[in-house]
């Protein structure tokens, strides 16, 4: 009889220093500001419309193939998000659960976050905003990290 592997134990990151905390308390106060705003611009072809109210509550309609500059949203791990790249985004939907059909490239949405966006011709635009990043961005101004993005 085969023997079962045991899993891999999971890593914990180790605890962050003061040293560490205070040397990073300005950048990763700027990262928590932007993760309460996700704004991107968009060039290439399309038309669509999209409104988020919660991740419960999401409608789109339309497609487009652009490139993107901006802001993906709430990054929800300690990284440098990137701020260019593809996005492609097809059909139609109307969700009154979850939204699953992130792409790669597609905004980062926070389950809490407000938000619309339109691409009409060549251009278009996303944005949208999230109550809980901004609880965040002020815990983090007495070191408290309740989303555990701080790098």
């Amino acid at each position: 009889m085969a023997q079962e592997a045991e899993p891999a134990p999971q890593e914990t990151p180790e605890p962050k220093g003061v040293g560490h905390r205070l040397l990073f308390y300005l950048p990763n106060r700027v990262l928590d500001l932007l993760d309460v705003v996700r704004a991107r611009v968009r060039i290439g072809p399309g038309l669509a419309v999209g409104v988020r109210a919660t991740e419960w509550a999401t409608v789109f309609i339309g497609g487009y193939t652009t490139i993107y500059v901006g802001l993906p949203g709430p990054r929800g791990r300690p990284e440098l998000p990137p701020l260019l790249g593809r996005e492609v985004e097809t059909g139609a939907r109307l969700l009154i659960t979850g939204d699953t059909t992130q792409g790669e490239n597609s905004p980062r949405y926070a389950p809490d976050e407000v938000g619309l966006g339109a691409q009409i011709g060549i251009v278009g635009a996303d944005a949208g905003v999230s109550p809980a990043e901004l609880l965040d961005l002020l815990g983090g101004f007495f070191l408290i990290d309740f989303r555990n993005d701080d790098l």
